[in-house]
């Protein structure tokens, strides 16, 4: 591995530490609204969604569609250490 290359792996890991930050204050956010009882009927579109389930939905799809799983990406990425050459052995 080249010393750019594991200075961009640190500089990914710090980069994830920051999302995974961002991760827990989102999750934050969406418990700090109560769940409306009318929540299981604006879901499905039966009812107007108010703005707090709103909220709660698309940060519950944000976090689950696409920064958990980039965050499981770049920490895999940025942990990746390749296999030693034969020659290293």
């Amino acid at each position: 591995m080249t010393d750019a290359e594991a200075a961009g792996q640190a500089l990914v890991l710090e980069i994830a530490d920051q999302l995974e930050a961002l991760n827990h204050l989102l999750q934050s956010v969406h418990d700090s609204f109560p769940a409306s009882p009318l929540e299981p009927v604006m879901l499905v579109g039966e009812a107007d969604m108010d703005i707090a389930t709103a909220l709660r939905s698309t940060i519950e799809c944000v976090l689950a569609d696409q920064l958990e799983p980039a965050l499981r990406e770049l920490r895999k990425w940025a942990a990746y250490k390749p296999p030693a050459k034969e020659e290293e052995k």
